[in-house]
């Protein structure tokens, strides 16, 4: 896949396609890391950590600019991704310990 010798929108769309399928497995192995910390974790109060939040996101940012990707709208796009993180990981928390 290099899209700048695509010729045709067909190609752009099936490398689109392709990139979709491996972003959402690769985000199907994040969530199951959610489920592990939802599983260790010792309190609810832990699944939040803004601290951590930030971290997460300045890491995305900087790696998006280091490959010459939008940073801004990477963190955007992680802010997203953090917080529904978060969200499902305290459903998890909850649905562990009943």
């Amino acid at each position: 896949m290099n899209p700048e010798g695509y010729s045709t929108m067909a190609q752009v769309r099936a490398g689109v396609d392709n990139l979709d399928r491996q972003i959402v497995a690769l985000l199907a192995q994040r969530f199951a890391h959610m489920r592990a910390a939802a599983r260790i974790k010792p309190d609810r109060s832990a699944v939040r950590d803004e601290a951590r939040k930030r971290q997460v996101i300045d890491q995305a940012r900087a790696e998006a600019e280091r490959v010459g990707a939008p940073g801004a709208v990477i963190a955007d796009l992680w802010e997203q991704l953090v917080e529904a993180s978060i969200a499902y990981e305290m459903e998890e928390y909850d649905r562990i310990r009943g």
